[in-house]
């Protein structure tokens, strides 16, 4: 490859010939190709190998393709929910001028987008009982890590341990580590009873060393947490930050983690106004007002403009403040604004009343089809003697995976979580489908 053929196509490199020629001979190759280590066989030869198709012609690929796809309902949750989404939430979130809106830096063309984000966070205000939220998170697992983070700067005291429960999802945890790693912390487990705090058992393992507490309501299986205000007066106690896990749904119907002394709740906001997408997620973060320059990601604060009308802009943070490395309060230079602008059409959509009720019907489903499964020989359901919402763990006498995929090949998935317990998670998307599952469990089990 020539020097000039490297450079076609490049109307965007500064540099002219001798510039590169001399910053070449300075490291001591011939090429900028020579920089680059790229086996031959996935080099690109000039051709992408797609054959140039019709629209029509795409589509009915793409449907031959798709039909592929077993047909299988998903009574599948652990964080992770699938509820209707409303057709005005796509309408709405599809406009150019939604779509086509990156961050907000400029006030004064992003009005539209910046009050829906302000009030998304005035939502999550609302529904945790805290002063602060921001606009938003990648997901419940980032923004689990950035408490985290942020506990680690805020304690006035030296200490390095961040508790987390024993049967806290493995991806989120996953994730925490990561964060943890690079700001010295060390995660470690607390025992559950019954799947939800031992509080006893905390008590006996916190001391000053413990920057962060955190807890689930509802837990990954499924149970509402009865110990938070235990777990936050221990905290306290021990001048740790207790930070709360949640989600939208639950929250409207739950004891606002406020006021069981939660400094930080972080979740999945993207329960509602997503679709399952297997990955994509919406991280909540909402926190004291005493803790508002430690917020990170962005945050949308309304003032007044130079005559005196309401007005939304971007505040207190700057893009260049995620890019100071060590000195800045979070490394996370974007955000979802998009997917955060979805949500809160969605929980317009439904009011207080409408979120209110959604909630208590995946109350009432949970404890329906536990009751229901309890019924067959074989299956004790609940497992756990605890409210729940919209999942539960049923105990099986006979192998739990085995059962799983039994029930996938009836056209059903549910989790299959240790050799005798099974999770399954209801929700109104798949409330229909129930009688269905009752008697693929019946007929597997037989």
């Amino acid at each position: 490859m020539s020097r000039s053929e490297e450079n076609d196509g490049s109307p965007f490199a500064p540099h002219t010939e001798s510039e590169t020629d001399a910053m070449l001979d300075a490291i001591g190759v011939e090429s900028e190709a020579a920089l680059f280590d790229v086996p031959e066989a996935i080099r690109f030869d000039g051709s992408l190998g797609i054959e140039p198709r019709s629209e029509q012609g795409v589509r009915e690929e793409l449907d031959d393709v798709l039909a592929e796809n077993d047909e299988i309902t998903e009574f599948l949750g652990r964080g992770a929910y699938d509820h209707y989404v409303p057709s005005v939430v796509d309408h709405l979130a599809d406009r150019s001028e939604f779509l086509s809106s990156y961050t907000q830096y400029q006030p004064e063309v992003a009005q539209g987008f910046l009050q829906a984000l302000f009030e998304y966070q005035s939502m999550l205000v609302e529904l945790t009982g805290l002063e602060v939220a921001n606009c938003s998170m990648y997901d419940a697992a980032t923004a689990l890590g950035e408490a985290a983070l942020l506990a680690s700067r805020v304690r006035e005291t030296s200490g390095e341990r961040v508790l987390v429960p024993e049967l806290l999802e493995a991806g989120r945890r996953g994730v925490l580590e990561n964060y943890a790693d690079g700001a010295g912390l060390v995660v470690e487990d607390y025992p559950h009873d019954d799947a939800n705090a031992d509080l006893d058992a905390l008590g006996d393992i916190v001391d000053d060393e413990v920057v962060c507490i955190y807890a689930e309501s509802p837990t990954v299986r499924g149970t509402i947490e009865e110990e938070l205000g235990g777990i936050g007066a221990l905290a306290d106690d021990h001048d740790a930050l207790f930070c709360v896990g949640s989600d939208p749904v639950a929250l409207s119907v739950l004891e606002a983690p406020a006021d069981a002394g939660a400094d930080v709740v972080i979740g999945e906001a993207g329960s509602l106004g997503l679709p399952m997408s297997y990955g994509m997620g919406l991280g909540l973060f909402a926190t004291k007002e005493g803790y508002l320059r430690q917020v990170p990601g962005r945050l949308v604060g309304a003032g007044a403009d130079a005559e005196g009308k309401r007005a939304y802009t971007l505040t207190l943070q700057t893009r260049e403040q995620h890019i100071r490395r060590d000195r800045a309060t979070s490394n996370i230079c974007t955000n979802q604004a998009w997917v955060a602008l979805r949500t809160a059409i969605h929980i317009a959509s439904l009011g207080p009343d409408g979120l209110v009720s959604l909630a208590n019907d995946c109350v009432r489903g949970a404890t329906d089809l536990a009751a229901r499964l309890d019924g067959i020989d074989g299956i004790d359901a609940p497992v756990h003697d605890r409210h729940h919402v919209r999942e539960f763990v049923a105990r099986t006498d006979e192998h739990a995976p085995t059962i799983a995929a039994d029930l996938e090949r009836a056209g059903f998935a549910v989790h299959a979580i240790d050799e005798g317990l099974l999770q399954i998670c209801t929700t109104e998307t798949n409330e229909r489908h129930t009688e269905g599952l009752v008697a693929a469990f019946e007929e597997v089990l037989q």
